[in-house]
């Protein structure tokens, strides 16, 4: 088992967050104001109704409005953009998020441009990651700003370190990357063609992976006290690669046998635990934090657009 002390609690970290938020909303609808965040759903994924379900409860524990617009598979590029244009128009929406994937055959960044940068809460709108990369204020992705809150939040030193991220996505590589070096981390970047990973990350006194690739990282990727950051999540519905997983773990097998799956990450977590100085679990790590920077992007939004 791993010492309670070496889990990174992302699910504490996100609650002290939303706490946070909270208290702002609460300030602001005194004044006035409600935050609200409309999501554009296209198409039947599973995955992204599950993601669009939590963002929901979660404006409504904490009181932004909420609306979903859920579009058919067949939805035309056409009609996505004229959604868009409505949202944009709307001048008491503060946030505006297109859910991720969307159906084959629609180009996603054609959506994403047309969205209003000051309503962009995913912060994915090419003039905010021009921001990002000048260290310039500006909605930043909820994920890697999640990671950041949960190594800052935990005492965890960033400047002067060496911190390896593995995967270059839009959504969270390139942006984990461009924050840790803001935070003054000597920043690697690794990936699909990178040559030995293993001798790459195990250079890494934090590593963080997002490959997407369920238990890529095993203990010979990782040195000797580093902070492991798995972004990963994987639905693992079969008994053999469970067994492989999770050797000897009677919780996961019981969730197995009531389920039919269990989430793993990017990382053999059973494998990496012991060799790791700090480590997030799955579930439990970097997931609710997402959801808690989204609702304070959208906060933040708020009081930038109506200059609170």
């Amino acid at each position: 088992m791993t010492d309670h002390d070496t889990l990174l609690d992302g699910t504490k970290t996100a609650a002290a967050i939303r706490a946070e938020v909270a208290a702002e909303i609460a300030a602001l609808r005194a004044a006035g104001v409600t935050p609200r965040l409309e999501v554009v759903l296209a198409g039947d994924d599973p995955a992204s109704r599950v993601y669009v379900g939590a963002k929901a409860k979660a404006c409504g524990e904490l009181g932004i409005g909420s609306h979903t617009h859920e579009l058919p598979a067949a939805v035309t590029r056409g009609e996505l953009e004229e959604l868009v244009d409505r949202l944009n128009a709307d001048r008491d929406l503060d946030g505006i998020l297109v859910q991720l994937p969307l159906p084959a055959g629609l180009d996603s960044h054609a959506v994403l441009d047309r969205i209003d940068p000051a309503k962009d809460v995913d912060g994915f709108h090419p003039h905010n990651v021009g921001l990002l990369q000048q260290g310039r204020p500006g909605p930043v992705p909820c994920t890697p700003a999640g990671v950041m809150e949960l190594l800052r939040r935990e005492g965890i030193e960033v400047a002067g370190r060496r911190a390896v991220v593995v995967g270059r996505s839009d959504i969270v590589g390139k942006p984990m990357a461009m924050m840790l070096l803001h935070a003054h981390a000597t920043v690697t970047v690794c990936h699909s063609r990178t040559r030995d990973l293993a001798a790459v990350t195990r250079q890494a006194e934090i590593l963080v992976v997002a490959a997407g690739r369920p238990a890529l990282i095993g203990a010979d990727h990782v040195a000797e006290g580093a902070v492991v950051v798995d972004v990963g999540v994987h639905r693992v519905d079969d008994l053999a690669t469970v067994e492989r997983l999770f050797p000897g773990n009677t919780r996961k097998l019981a969730t197995f046998s009531s389920r039919g799956s269990v989430l793993a990450g990017d990382v053999d977590f059973t494998a990496v635990a012991p060799k790791a100085g700090r480590i997030t679990p799955v579930p439990g790590g970097v997931g609710p934090l997402t959801i808690a920077m989204l609702m304070a992007n959208t906060v933040r939004a708020a009081r930038r657009r109506r200059g609170v």
